[in-house]
């Protein structure tokens, strides 16, 4: 691979989840960015509390989304070979925390509804 295109990347996701799989990951994905942008635009702000208790979830979508890409991919801890492998499973965890992070301030503001 001399040179990283989109294509190769997409092509790489596909082969590593599957393509119903990956495709439904980017549709969440999708989903709740539009869903956290409408929270958003609907309360001008961030709200603090939500803020508060979704970051408390930040570590288990970190070890969550380390456990599921080590169980898709058929890896374990003893399968990493070197810097770039640890890089990235760092970026894995940083991932899923924000991610979890920003699904549960969604359902927060979805839940609990409008400012007072």
């Amino acid at each position: 691979m001399k040179e990283m295109t989109l294509s190769t990347l997409l092509a790489v996701f596909e082969e590593m989840f599957g393509t119903g799989l990956f495709w439904t990951l980017v549709a969440a994905a999708a989903l709740v960015t539009a869903a956290f942008l409408f929270v958003l635009l609907r309360e001008r702000r961030l709200v603090g509390r939500w803020l508060l208790r979704a970051e408390l979830l930040a570590p288990v979508g970190a070890v969550a989304a380390i456990f599921f890409v080590l169980m898709i991919s058929n890896s374990g801890f003893s399968d990493l070979g070197g810097p770039i492998d640890v890089i990235f499973m760092i970026l894995i965890g940083a991932a899923g925390a924000v991610g979890l992070t920003i699904l549960a301030y969604v359902m927060q503001a979805l839940l609990l509804g409008h400012r007072q």
